[in-house]
Protein backbone atom coordinates (compact mmCIF):
# COMPACT_ATOMS: atom_id res chain seq x y z
CA UNK A 1 0.00 0.00 0.00
CA UNK A 2 1.93 3.17 -1.44
CA UNK A 3 0.55 6.91 0.21
CA UNK A 4 -0.27 9.23 -3.03
CA UNK A 5 2.34 11.23 -1.72
CA UNK A 6 5.34 9.38 -1.38
CA UNK A 7 4.43 8.26 -5.48
CA UNK A 8 5.05 11.63 -6.51
CA UNK A 9 8.30 13.96 -5.61
CA UNK A 10 6.24 16.89 -5.87
CA UNK A 11 9.15 19.57 -5.82
CA UNK A 12 10.53 17.84 -8.60
CA UNK A 13 7.16 19.12 -10.39
CA UNK A 14 7.66 22.37 -13.25
CA UNK A 15 5.04 24.01 -14.98
CA UNK A 16 4.51 22.43 -17.83
CA UNK A 17 5.21 24.34 -21.10
CA UNK A 18 3.68 21.86 -23.43
CA UNK A 19 1.17 24.49 -25.38
CA UNK A 20 -0.56 21.13 -27.05
CA UNK A 21 -1.86 23.24 -30.06
CA UNK A 22 -2.70 21.21 -32.77
CA UNK A 23 -1.89 22.44 -36.40
CA UNK A 24 -5.37 22.80 -38.29
CA UNK A 25 -4.46 21.22 -41.05
CA UNK A 26 -7.12 19.17 -43.70
CA UNK A 27 -6.84 15.85 -44.90
CA UNK A 28 -3.71 15.70 -46.99
CA UNK A 29 -4.55 13.89 -50.06
CA UNK A 30 -2.68 10.64 -49.79
CA UNK A 31 -3.80 10.58 -46.04
CA UNK A 32 -6.87 10.71 -47.62
CA UNK A 33 -6.31 7.51 -49.54
CA UNK A 34 -4.76 5.89 -46.69
CA UNK A 35 -8.66 7.23 -44.61
CA UNK A 36 -10.32 5.88 -47.48
CA UNK A 37 -8.57 2.03 -47.81
CA UNK A 38 -9.22 2.29 -43.83
CA UNK A 39 -13.26 2.92 -44.42
CA UNK A 40 -13.78 0.31 -47.12
CA UNK A 41 -12.46 -2.31 -44.73
CA UNK A 42 -15.17 -1.35 -41.87
CA UNK A 43 -18.91 -1.78 -41.70
CA UNK A 44 -21.18 0.41 -39.79
CA UNK A 45 -21.28 0.17 -36.22
CA UNK A 46 -18.58 -1.83 -35.98
CA UNK A 47 -16.09 -1.62 -32.89
CA UNK A 48 -12.85 0.28 -33.27
CA UNK A 49 -11.04 -0.93 -30.38
CA UNK A 50 -8.91 -3.04 -31.94
CA UNK A 51 -8.12 -0.97 -35.23
CA UNK A 52 -5.26 0.43 -35.59
CA UNK A 53 -5.36 3.78 -37.20
CA UNK A 54 -3.18 5.96 -38.88
CA UNK A 55 -0.25 7.74 -37.45
CA UNK A 56 -1.08 10.87 -38.92
CA UNK A 57 -4.52 11.81 -36.91
CA UNK A 58 -2.67 11.37 -33.46
CA UNK A 59 -2.85 14.20 -31.11
CA UNK A 60 0.88 14.50 -28.87
CA UNK A 61 -0.95 13.17 -25.74
CA UNK A 62 -1.76 10.07 -24.53
CA UNK A 63 -5.19 10.64 -23.33
CA UNK A 64 -4.57 9.56 -19.61
CA UNK A 65 -3.13 13.53 -19.98
CA UNK A 66 -6.71 14.52 -21.84
CA UNK A 67 -8.22 13.85 -18.79
CA UNK A 68 -6.10 15.59 -16.99
CA UNK A 69 -6.41 18.69 -18.69
CA UNK A 70 -10.64 18.47 -17.84
CA UNK A 71 -8.86 20.38 -14.58
CA UNK A 72 -7.78 23.10 -16.50
CA UNK A 73 -10.13 25.45 -14.39
CA UNK A 74 -8.95 24.14 -10.86
CA UNK A 75 -10.39 27.13 -8.89
CA UNK A 76 -13.68 26.94 -10.34
CA UNK A 77 -13.35 23.14 -9.46
CA UNK A 78 -12.04 23.95 -5.97
CA UNK A 79 -15.17 26.22 -5.41
CA UNK A 80 -17.63 23.61 -5.04
CA UNK A 81 -16.56 22.78 -1.45
CA UNK A 82 -16.71 26.42 -0.80
CA UNK A 83 -21.35 26.21 -1.69
CA UNK A 84 -22.31 27.31 1.75
CA UNK A 85 -25.67 25.09 1.10
CA UNK A 86 -25.76 21.45 -0.65
CA UNK A 87 -27.76 23.80 -3.75
CA UNK A 88 -24.84 26.16 -4.03
CA UNK A 89 -22.52 23.31 -4.62
CA UNK A 90 -24.45 21.15 -6.62
CA UNK A 91 -24.85 24.31 -9.30
CA UNK A 92 -20.80 24.82 -8.58
CA UNK A 93 -20.48 21.10 -10.16
CA UNK A 94 -22.14 22.16 -12.97
CA UNK A 95 -20.60 25.44 -13.67
CA UNK A 96 -17.29 23.58 -13.17
CA UNK A 97 -18.22 20.83 -15.29
CA UNK A 98 -19.48 22.46 -18.37
CA UNK A 99 -16.13 24.39 -18.31
CA UNK A 100 -14.19 21.35 -18.27
CA UNK A 101 -14.25 20.59 -21.95
CA UNK A 102 -12.76 23.13 -23.97
CA UNK A 103 -9.63 22.34 -22.54
CA UNK A 104 -9.15 18.75 -22.78
CA UNK A 105 -9.88 18.97 -26.68
CA UNK A 106 -7.50 21.74 -27.42
CA UNK A 107 -7.87 22.80 -31.31
CA UNK A 108 -10.90 22.73 -33.54
CA UNK A 109 -9.28 19.78 -35.61
CA UNK A 110 -10.55 16.36 -34.69
CA UNK A 111 -7.36 14.43 -33.49
CA UNK A 112 -7.40 11.16 -31.42
CA UNK A 113 -4.42 11.27 -28.82
CA UNK A 114 -2.72 7.75 -28.17
CA UNK A 115 -4.22 4.96 -26.41
CA UNK A 116 -2.65 4.26 -23.27
CA UNK A 117 -1.11 0.93 -22.77
CA UNK A 118 -1.80 -1.27 -20.12
CA UNK A 119 0.09 0.26 -16.76
CA UNK A 120 0.94 3.51 -18.19
CA UNK A 121 0.18 6.19 -15.87
CA UNK A 122 0.26 10.70 -15.77
CA UNK A 123 0.99 12.30 -12.93
CA UNK A 124 0.57 16.62 -12.19
CA UNK A 125 -0.86 18.69 -10.03
CA UNK A 126 -1.53 22.20 -9.64
CA UNK A 127 -1.03 25.19 -7.41
CA UNK A 128 -3.96 26.97 -7.11
CA UNK A 129 -3.95 30.49 -5.46
CA UNK A 130 -6.55 30.87 -2.71
CA UNK A 131 -7.94 34.21 -3.42
CA UNK A 132 -9.36 32.67 -6.94
CA UNK A 133 -11.42 29.74 -4.74
CA UNK A 134 -14.31 31.71 -3.92
CA UNK A 135 -18.14 31.10 -2.48
CA UNK A 136 -20.47 30.75 -5.21
CA UNK A 137 -22.37 33.91 -5.10
CA UNK A 138 -19.38 36.35 -4.83
CA UNK A 139 -17.68 35.03 -8.29
CA UNK A 140 -20.49 36.20 -10.66
CA UNK A 141 -18.60 39.18 -12.60
CA UNK A 142 -14.99 38.35 -11.79
CA UNK A 143 -15.18 35.40 -13.43
CA UNK A 144 -15.30 36.93 -16.95
CA UNK A 145 -13.12 40.29 -16.51
CA UNK A 146 -10.01 38.42 -15.42
CA UNK A 147 -7.01 38.91 -17.08
CA UNK A 148 -5.79 35.49 -18.40
CA UNK A 149 -2.63 36.81 -19.54
CA UNK A 150 -1.81 37.63 -15.83
CA UNK A 151 0.90 34.77 -14.27
CA UNK A 152 -0.30 33.58 -10.67
CA UNK A 153 1.64 34.04 -7.81
CA UNK A 154 3.88 31.09 -7.12
CA UNK A 155 3.99 32.30 -3.53
CA UNK A 156 3.05 27.62 -1.95
CA UNK A 157 1.83 29.22 1.11
CA UNK A 158 -0.81 31.13 -0.80
CA UNK A 159 -2.29 27.77 -2.86
CA UNK A 160 -3.94 25.21 -2.60
CA UNK A 161 -2.49 21.92 -4.18
CA UNK A 162 -4.30 19.94 -6.14
CA UNK A 163 -2.72 16.09 -7.23
CA UNK A 164 -3.95 14.10 -9.98
CA UNK A 165 -2.77 10.51 -10.81
CA UNK A 166 -4.25 8.38 -14.43
CA UNK A 167 -3.76 4.32 -15.11
CA UNK A 168 -4.52 2.59 -17.61
CA UNK A 169 -5.62 -0.62 -15.79
CA UNK A 170 -7.19 -2.61 -18.82
CA UNK A 171 -5.71 -3.53 -22.19
CA UNK A 172 -9.67 -5.15 -23.45
CA UNK A 173 -11.42 -3.34 -22.52
CA UNK A 174 -9.44 -0.51 -22.39
CA UNK A 175 -10.19 0.71 -19.00
CA UNK A 176 -8.82 4.30 -17.77
CA UNK A 177 -8.95 5.23 -14.48
CA UNK A 178 -8.01 9.27 -12.05
CA UNK A 179 -8.13 10.42 -9.22
CA UNK A 180 -7.66 13.99 -8.01
CA UNK A 181 -7.44 15.61 -4.59
CA UNK A 182 -7.11 18.32 -2.55
CA UNK A 183 -6.02 17.48 0.96
CA UNK A 184 -6.89 21.36 2.42
CA UNK A 185 -10.27 21.65 0.52
CA UNK A 186 -10.78 17.98 2.03
CA UNK A 187 -12.28 16.68 -1.50
CA UNK A 188 -11.25 13.99 -3.96
CA UNK A 189 -12.50 12.77 -7.38
CA UNK A 190 -12.11 9.23 -8.42
CA UNK A 191 -13.31 8.24 -11.91
CA UNK A 192 -13.09 5.22 -14.27
CA UNK A 193 -13.95 5.66 -17.85
CA UNK A 194 -14.24 2.72 -20.35
CA UNK A 195 -13.66 3.92 -24.28
CA UNK A 196 -15.69 2.44 -27.04
CA UNK A 197 -15.32 3.44 -30.68
CA UNK A 198 -17.45 2.97 -33.12
CA UNK A 199 -17.19 3.33 -36.93
CA UNK A 200 -21.27 5.52 -38.19
CA UNK A 201 -19.73 6.03 -41.95
CA UNK A 202 -18.57 9.26 -42.35
CA UNK A 203 -18.37 9.78 -38.49
CA UNK A 204 -16.78 7.99 -35.58
CA UNK A 205 -18.43 7.82 -32.88
CA UNK A 206 -16.61 7.73 -29.30
CA UNK A 207 -18.87 6.61 -26.04
CA UNK A 208 -17.22 6.96 -22.40
CA UNK A 209 -18.78 4.36 -20.46
CA UNK A 210 -18.80 4.50 -16.66
CA UNK A 211 -18.41 7.17 -13.72
CA UNK A 212 -16.76 9.36 -11.70
CA UNK A 213 -17.24 10.25 -8.03
CA UNK A 214 -16.40 13.78 -6.36
CA UNK A 215 -16.43 13.65 -2.43
CA UNK A 216 -16.99 16.18 -0.59
CA UNK A 217 -15.99 15.03 3.24
CA UNK A 218 -16.71 18.01 5.03
CA UNK A 219 -20.50 17.55 4.11
CA UNK A 220 -20.50 14.01 3.50
CA UNK A 221 -21.57 14.26 0.20
CA UNK A 222 -21.32 12.32 -2.94
CA UNK A 223 -21.79 13.53 -6.56
CA UNK A 224 -22.44 10.55 -8.82
CA UNK A 225 -21.50 11.64 -12.89
CA UNK A 226 -21.30 10.49 -16.46
CA UNK A 227 -19.56 11.67 -19.06
CA UNK A 228 -20.65 12.36 -22.56
CA UNK A 229 -19.96 11.01 -26.05
CA UNK A 230 -17.47 12.20 -28.48
CA UNK A 231 -17.80 12.45 -32.68
CA UNK A 232 -15.43 12.82 -35.07
CA UNK A 233 -17.61 14.30 -37.59
CA UNK A 234 -15.82 14.78 -41.18
CA UNK A 235 -13.30 12.52 -41.60
CA UNK A 236 -12.46 12.41 -44.76
CA UNK A 237 -12.29 16.56 -45.41
CA UNK A 238 -11.54 18.65 -42.32
CA UNK A 239 -12.57 16.05 -39.15
CA UNK A 240 -13.95 18.10 -36.35
CA UNK A 241 -14.78 16.84 -32.72
CA UNK A 242 -18.57 17.52 -31.73
CA UNK A 243 -19.98 16.13 -27.65
CA UNK A 244 -23.41 14.40 -27.93
CA UNK A 245 -25.70 12.68 -25.12
CA UNK A 246 -27.15 13.55 -21.84
CA UNK A 247 -25.28 13.11 -18.69
CA UNK A 248 -26.12 13.23 -15.02
CA UNK A 249 -25.22 13.96 -11.56
CA UNK A 250 -26.79 13.01 -8.91
CA UNK A 251 -26.06 13.55 -4.80
CA UNK A 252 -28.36 10.67 -2.74
CA UNK A 253 -28.04 12.67 0.37
CA UNK A 254 -29.26 15.86 -0.52
CA UNK A 255 -31.64 14.90 -3.47
CA UNK A 256 -29.94 17.31 -5.34
CA UNK A 257 -29.52 16.04 -9.61
CA UNK A 258 -28.56 17.92 -12.54
CA UNK A 259 -29.08 16.77 -16.27
CA UNK A 260 -26.74 18.18 -18.97
CA UNK A 261 -27.53 17.65 -22.48
CA UNK A 262 -24.74 18.30 -25.22
CA UNK A 263 -26.88 18.62 -28.14
CA UNK A 264 -25.12 17.44 -31.68
CA UNK A 265 -25.75 19.63 -34.54
CA UNK A 266 -28.84 18.88 -36.93
CA UNK A 267 -28.22 17.61 -40.35
CA UNK A 268 -29.81 21.03 -41.78
CA UNK A 269 -29.41 24.12 -39.84
CA UNK A 270 -28.34 24.64 -36.32
CA UNK A 271 -25.54 25.45 -34.22
CA UNK A 272 -22.36 23.32 -33.32
CA UNK A 273 -21.54 22.50 -29.40
CA UNK A 274 -24.68 23.43 -28.47
CA UNK A 275 -24.92 22.42 -24.43
CA UNK A 276 -28.18 22.85 -22.15
CA UNK A 277 -27.94 21.85 -18.17
CA UNK A 278 -31.05 21.96 -15.04
CA UNK A 279 -30.31 21.70 -11.45
CA UNK A 280 -33.30 20.14 -10.00
CA UNK A 281 -34.39 19.76 -5.73
CA UNK A 282 -36.20 16.03 -6.80
CA UNK A 283 -37.71 15.45 -3.18
CA UNK A 284 -39.69 19.07 -4.52
CA UNK A 285 -39.26 18.96 -7.56
CA UNK A 286 -38.41 22.45 -8.40
CA UNK A 287 -35.60 23.40 -10.96
CA UNK A 288 -33.18 25.67 -9.23
CA UNK A 289 -30.58 26.14 -12.19
CA UNK A 290 -31.00 26.63 -16.31
CA UNK A 291 -28.03 26.85 -18.22
CA UNK A 292 -27.40 27.22 -21.76
CA UNK A 293 -24.99 28.14 -24.52
CA UNK A 294 -21.53 26.26 -26.49
CA UNK A 295 -19.07 23.98 -24.21
CA UNK A 296 -16.35 25.71 -25.64
CA UNK A 297 -17.91 28.74 -25.73
CA UNK A 298 -20.23 31.20 -23.75
CA UNK A 299 -22.25 29.39 -21.08
CA UNK A 300 -25.53 31.38 -19.31
CA UNK A 301 -26.84 30.30 -15.82
CA UNK A 302 -29.91 31.08 -14.22
CA UNK A 303 -30.92 30.74 -10.88
CA UNK A 304 -34.21 30.46 -9.35
CA UNK A 305 -34.07 33.78 -8.30
CA UNK A 306 -33.80 35.29 -11.39
CA UNK A 307 -30.16 36.18 -11.01
CA UNK A 308 -27.95 35.26 -13.95
CA UNK A 309 -23.86 34.86 -14.51
CA UNK A 310 -22.19 34.31 -18.10
CA UNK A 311 -19.15 32.55 -18.07
CA UNK A 312 -16.95 32.71 -21.45
CA UNK A 313 -14.99 29.80 -21.55
CA UNK A 314 -12.63 31.40 -23.59
CA UNK A 315 -11.50 34.19 -21.08
CA UNK A 316 -11.20 31.53 -18.35
CA UNK A 317 -7.77 32.14 -17.12
CA UNK A 318 -6.41 28.12 -17.98
CA UNK A 319 -3.82 27.34 -14.66
CA UNK A 320 -0.66 25.55 -15.95
CA UNK A 321 -0.60 21.98 -14.33
CA UNK A 322 2.49 21.38 -12.69
CA UNK A 323 4.46 17.84 -14.33
CA UNK A 324 8.21 16.39 -13.41
CA UNK A 325 10.42 16.65 -16.62
CA UNK A 326 10.96 13.38 -18.83
CA UNK A 327 14.13 12.53 -17.71
CA UNK A 328 12.82 12.06 -13.88
CA UNK A 329 9.22 10.53 -14.73
CA UNK A 330 9.41 6.34 -14.62
CA UNK A 331 9.31 4.33 -17.92
CA UNK A 332 5.44 3.96 -17.73
CA UNK A 333 4.75 7.31 -17.61
CA UNK A 334 2.70 8.88 -20.70
CA UNK A 335 5.32 11.62 -21.28
CA UNK A 336 8.41 9.63 -21.07
CA UNK A 337 6.83 6.96 -22.44
CA UNK A 338 5.20 8.69 -25.92
CA UNK A 339 8.66 10.91 -26.33
CA UNK A 340 9.65 9.14 -29.23
CA UNK A 341 6.26 9.04 -31.15
CA UNK A 342 5.97 12.53 -29.88
CA UNK A 343 9.27 14.10 -30.74
CA UNK A 344 8.66 12.15 -34.70
CA UNK A 345 5.23 13.84 -34.96
CA UNK A 346 6.40 17.38 -33.86
CA UNK A 347 9.20 16.72 -36.32
CA UNK A 348 6.46 16.06 -39.22
CA UNK A 349 8.48 12.67 -39.28
CA UNK A 350 5.16 10.31 -39.75
CA UNK A 351 7.21 7.17 -40.46
CA UNK A 352 9.51 7.41 -37.36
CA UNK A 353 6.09 8.06 -35.45
CA UNK A 354 4.66 4.85 -36.91
CA UNK A 355 7.81 2.98 -36.33
CA UNK A 356 8.12 4.17 -32.67
CA UNK A 357 4.36 3.69 -31.90
CA UNK A 358 4.67 -0.07 -33.43
CA UNK A 359 6.94 -0.88 -30.99
CA UNK A 360 4.94 0.35 -28.15
CA UNK A 361 1.97 -1.96 -29.38
CA UNK A 362 4.15 -4.98 -29.92
CA UNK A 363 5.94 -4.53 -26.78
CA UNK A 364 2.05 -4.69 -24.64
CA UNK A 365 0.68 -7.42 -27.14
CA UNK A 366 4.45 -9.55 -25.88
CA UNK A 367 3.68 -8.71 -22.44
CA UNK A 368 -0.09 -9.84 -22.52
CA UNK A 369 0.83 -13.22 -24.55
CA UNK A 370 3.55 -13.93 -21.14
CA UNK A 371 0.96 -13.54 -18.52
CA UNK A 372 -2.00 -15.08 -20.44
CA UNK A 373 0.63 -17.94 -20.61
CA UNK A 374 1.42 -17.68 -17.06
CA UNK A 375 -1.93 -16.96 -16.06
CA UNK A 376 -1.30 -14.32 -14.21
CA UNK A 377 -3.52 -11.12 -14.54
CA UNK A 378 -2.10 -7.81 -14.46
CA UNK A 379 -2.30 -5.84 -11.28
CA UNK A 380 -2.49 -2.24 -11.32
CA UNK A 381 -0.40 0.18 -9.26
CA UNK A 382 -2.45 2.60 -7.94
CA UNK A 383 -6.68 1.23 -8.51
CA UNK A 384 -8.03 -1.70 -7.46
CA UNK A 385 -11.34 -3.34 -8.87
CA UNK A 386 -14.50 -2.89 -6.82
CA UNK A 387 -17.75 -4.22 -8.16
CA UNK A 388 -17.92 -2.43 -11.42
CA UNK A 389 -16.12 0.05 -10.58
CA UNK A 390 -12.36 0.81 -9.92
CA UNK A 391 -11.51 2.79 -6.72
CA UNK A 392 -8.07 4.32 -5.90
CA UNK A 393 -5.99 2.76 -3.05
CA UNK A 394 -5.82 5.12 -1.00
CA UNK A 395 -8.48 7.94 -1.44
CA UNK A 396 -9.06 11.29 1.20
CA UNK A 397 -11.98 9.38 2.74
CA UNK A 398 -10.12 6.15 3.23
CA UNK A 399 -7.04 8.08 5.24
Amino acid sequence: QHSASELILVEDEMTDTEDNEEEDLGVMDDQRSVILHLISQLKLGMDLTRVVLPTFILEKRSLLEMYANFMAHPDLFLSIAAGATPEERIICFVEYYLTAFHEGRKGAIAKKPYNPIIGEVFHCSWDVPKDKVKPFRTNGASAVSKDPTKDFGQDQSACYKLRFVAEQVSHHPPVSCFYCECKEKKMCVNAHVWTKSKFMGMSIGVSMVGEGVLYLMEHEEEYVFTLPSAYARSILTIPWVELGGKVNINCARTGYSATVTFHTKPFYGGKVHRVTAEVKHNPTNTIVCKAQGEWNGTLEFTYSNGETKVIDTNKLPVIRKKIRPIAKQGPLESRRLWQHVTNSLKEGNIDAATEHKHHLEERQRAEERQRAALTTPWKPKYFAKEGDGWLYLNPLWKT
